[in-house]
């Protein structure tokens, strides 16, 4: 191989993002994929002309920087609207205001008392019990945390971040995020990097200015590495690295790495815009069942498509996380069944597909997005610090912004390494 300056570790959009940013600069720079495919937590999947998403989906508001990239590919845009269902006891209906997980979260973005959990924090606010466990359901499943664990000053900060970038609202790409990242790819190879997939790197050996990256295949080195493997390989120990830098080892400890489950079903038609429950969500597109299983659902409207996909994050996800396509397809016709008023025979005889990937076991994840623990806020920070101007991180763990745990995060954090690296060698 001919003679590097930096090697990036995994091709998601964090690592992407940094070689294209380099290789663009004029820095000699591969990138060394343990999987057969680029996009890392990113996986568009094709089937009977639907494009469905087993990971990334959702574009998080209007962050700056990755709405540049996509006005640069020219990719379509839609914004996920229309109305919210809540199904409970028994009953569909419109969300009301009163059914909003929101109440506990009033204020929180100007939280500034000593960092707990959320569990903790709750449990001290003048709120019901039922708006305090829908509370910890909504953080639960967002953040694919454990609210015993999550760092309610880590949930002030992403307050304060959604707000900065209109996070309300939600979009996603037509033509599938997997085209982000091949963008990003043919931007690397238009410059002269590289990228080497199916090399999963088991060992990296440095010194300031020196690193030696073993994979499966061969040694080679580079002046510098930027790992953007997540936070589940890092904390894993899966990867070697000699030595690991203490700061390194304490901040990972600091943060940790959220379970979910999610699964999209294809049917035949879209059902439950015709059934005598939904005839007044004709626009539904996000369904609340907290009492059932998965707790939380949504349509891709308003893009006409018979997909629904199903999400459970947190601690409950260990429920379905285990289980087959088939199991989760007979589960959900259940479920969905109960929640239209339906029989399962009917809902099951629609059904085409069930389609799913387990992050949780998945050894190049090992969790679904990271969230940061009780008393670690600063955590981030430090691993986003250049280590003896060798070692550089990134990847959505690594954000410094409140954006943990979003494609954004990812992408900023790539540039941020990137120009830390650029920064070094001026």
């Amino acid at each position: 191989m001919s003679e590097l300056d930096v090697v990036v570790i995994g091709a998601g959009i964090a690592g992407l993002t940094a070689a294209r940013t380099l290789a663009e600069a004029g820095v000699r720079v591969t990138v060394v994929e343990a999987r057969h495919r680029i996009g890392g937590r990113i996986l568009t999947h094709r089937v009977g002309g639907e494009t469905l998403e087993l990971g990334a989906e959702f574009i998080h508001g209007r962050p700056p920087e990755l709405w540049a990239l996509i006005t640069e590919t020219g990719l379509d845009t839609y914004e996920r609207d229309g109305s919210q269902g809540c199904f409970k006891d028994g009953s569909l209906k419109r969300c009301r205001e009163e059914d909003s997980a929101f109440h506990p979260f009033e204020g929180l973005e100007e939280f500034k008392g000593p960092d707990v959990s959320f569990n903790q924090y709750v449990a001290g606010l003048d709120a019901t019990e039922a708006q305090r466990a829908s509370a910890r359901s909504f953080v639960e499943g967002f953040n694919a945390a454990d609210s015993n664990q999550i760092s309610v000053a880590s949930l002030g900060a992403q307050q304060r971040a959604e707000d900065s970038i209109e996070g309300d609202r939600i979009f996603y790409l037509g033509a599938g995020y997997d085209r982000l990242a091949q963008y990003l790819a043919n931007r690397i190879v238009d410059y002269g990097g590289s990228i080497r997939l199916n090399s999963p790197v088991r060992e990296i050996r440095w010194s300031p200015g020196s690193v030696e990256i073993i994979d499966d295949k061969q040694t080679f080195s580079a002046p510098r590495v930027i790992l953007t493997i997540p936070l589940g390989v890092l904390q894993s120990g899966s990867l070697t690295i000699e030595p690991l830098p203490e700061t390194i080892l304490e901040a990972a400890s600091q943060l940790r790495m959220g379970h979910a489950t999610r699964f999209t079903l294809l049917f035949r038609d879209a059902f439950w815009t015709t059934t005598r429950r939904s005839s007044r969500m004709q626009d539904l597109s996000f369904l609340f069942s907290l009492d059932e299983m998965p707790p939380v659902w949504w349509t891709t409207h308003p893009h006409p498509s018979p997909l629904l996909t199903g999400w459970v994050g947190g601690p409950r996800s260990a429920e379905l996380a285990s289980l087959t396509p088939d199991q989760l397809a007979e589960r959900a016709c259940s479920t969905l069944a109960r929640i239209f008023s339906l029989k399962p025979a009917r809902v099951q005889n629609l059904l085409l597909g069930c389609y799913t990937h387990n992050w949780n076991s998945d050894p190049f994840a090992l969790g679904a997005y990271s969230y940061v623990g009780a008393g670690g806020i600063d955590a981030s920070r430090q691993l986003s610090e250049p280590v003896a101007g060798t070692l550089f991180f990134a990847g959505e763990h690594t954000d410094t912004t409140g954006h943990w745990g979003t494609v954004h995060a990812a992408l900023r954090s790539g540039l941020r390494a990137a120009r830390q690296v650029l920064d070094q060698t001026a």
